[in-house]
């Protein structure tokens, strides 16, 4: 057993202010305006929800940008901002109505965001768990902060903040108090995954799998495997990395021994392993196994693929030295993020299978093979949007998805996006009837399913998160009362 011996200890609960100097030091940046000897509470990149003793980053997004805000933010009492530096004649005039503010001009204000974060994390007492993987993220995260929190005091994202400005702003949460932050890293073009590691240096780093996500940006799974091997590269000094036993690109990415990676798995030689596996419609069953000892868990989620993701959190409970029991307990105090794999029994027998957050060619495979598993002779409906950020894979991929519904039997199938019709066309070359196959828009697809759902049925939405899915669950929830989850 590996136990992390590098675990600084707990400090005083005394916040860790932002001096001027700070700052400066972290972004590398130009004093403009203000007195270096002012301090800061924290940072903040919301006009709306700052307050008067934190600095504002001006964030430049693709949506919003930051600096159309900072009159507000300085009128709002503000005396901290950071700005990008070709922006300064824009704020000169208000910086001469509030000659009491401090402003530090950078390159770029999102990546002093990430410097910032990075500063914070380095001076901070915790140590740092960082998830990235194709599938299975985000409740590998939940997992694994779960299990920690049996033994650690731990930080983890309010909600799903995995890129270059949910990272550091998660980790500028982190207090004295704080033993563990987890987080979770996410990508879709190549390089994001160095710099956030480059960020937060993780001291333990877990890969979920491999598999045809982001491919518009990152090009191949040989892309995909090349930017998620970025964080066991990217690993703090004596940092480990837990990978995916099971899953052939992690396999080679460990090496023929494995040696200084903790594999998890189905597979024997896995460290971490899972038996006799059960599921019912209201969770998983499964006896884990580590090194000598071994306990039956019971989770409260679907879907055969969450029993990876306990096993890769229960793979970083044990490297800390936690006992199969807290373990065990973190597991099965695990509920499904909303939208995530979530099921729903309404009147009429109806079960619903809320499965909307995002979606990917495994991760429609996957609810699909588990909808099959739970529906014993029940009919089943499938309600599909497109897989998004597949690129020029997205045509194969969406036929691919057509014929592996028309394959898992199910009685109707309804599609909507840009790709319905190859969804439809790869479905009717599987044998799928044209009578039984339903695209249009979201809303046409909706009222179709409304119209045909009966008693007993069993049904999957699911979509990539710019698909909007979760209207067509509100709807059914709505046509058909829940009587409970």
């Amino acid at each position: 057993m590996y136990f992390f011996s590098a675990l600084r200890t707990q400090s005083s609960a005394r916040k860790m202010p932002w001096t001027v100097k700070d700052i400066l030091d972290a972004t590398r940046g130009g004093l403009v305006t203000g007195a270096r000897d002012q301090s800061f509470d924290s940072i903040g990149i919301d006009s709306r929800t700052i307050t008067a003793r934190d600095a504002f980053v001006a964030i430049h997004g693709e949506v919003h940008d930051g600096h159309r805000f900072i009159g507000d933010v300085l009128n709002q009492g503000i005396r901290g901002i950071v700005i990008r530096r070709d922006r300064a004649g824009e704020v000169r005039t208000l910086l001469e109505v509030h000659r009491d503010a401090v402003c530090v001009a950078v390159d770029d204000t999102t990546r002093a965001l990430g410097e910032l974060g990075a500063f914070h994390r380095r001076r901070s007492p915790a140590a740092v768990v960082a998830i990235t993987g194709s599938n299975g993220k985000t409740s590998t995260r939940r997992m694994a902060a779960e299990v920690l929190s049996r033994r650690f005091t731990v930080l983890e994202p309010a909600h799903n903040l995995n890129n270059q400005i949910g990272v550091p702003l998660t980790l500028l949460r982190l207090e004295p108090t704080h033993q563990w932050a987890v987080l979770e890293l996410g990508t879709n073009r190549p390089g994001e995954i160095a710099r956030l590691s480059e960020i937060c240096t993780p001291d333990i780093g877990v890969i979920t799998n491999i598999g045809p996500a982001h491919l518009e940006g990152l090009g191949s799974l040989e892309g995909v495997l090349q930017e998620k091997s970025a964080l066991a590269a990217g690993l703090a000094p004596g940092g480990r990395a837990v990978l995916n036993a099971d899953d052939p690109r992690l396999r080679a990415l460990a090496g023929p021994s494995g040696a200084g990676a903790l594999l998890f798995g189905r597979s024997a030689d896995a460290a971490v392993r899972a038996d006799q596996i059960r599921e019912t419609d209201r969770g998983i069953c499964f006896e884990l196994a580590l090194p000598g000892r071994r306990t039956p868990v019971q989770l409260q989620a679907v879907g055969r693929f969450m029993v990876h993701n306990a096993l890769a959190a229960a793979a970083v409970g044990y490297l800390l030295g936690l006992d199969i029991t807290d373990i065990r307990d973190g597991l099965e105090a695990f509920t499904p993020v909303a939208g995530r794999m979530s099921v729903a029994a309404l009147a009429g027998g109806i079960h619903l299978i809320d499965d909307t957050y995002n979606a990917n060619p495994a991760s429609m495979e996957g609810a699909m093979d588990t909808l099959n598993r739970l529906r014993g002779g029940a009919r089943s409906l499938l309600v599909l949007g497109d897989m998004r950020e597949l690129g020029r894979d997205s045509v194969a991929r969406h036929r691919q998805l057509g014929q592996f519904a028309a394959r898992s039997g199910a009685a109707k199938l309804l599609a909507c996006g840009d790709f319905a019709a190859e969804v439809a066309a790869g479905a009717r070359q599987e044998g799928m009837a044209a009578a039984d196959i339903v695209i249009g828009s979201r809303a046409e697809v909706q009222a179709a399913l409304l119209l045909e759902l009966k008693a007993g049925d069993w049904v999957l939405v699911k979509g990539s998160r710019a698909m909007g899915m979760e209207a067509v669950v509100r709807a059914v929830r709505d046509g058909a009362a829940p009587i409970g989850n």
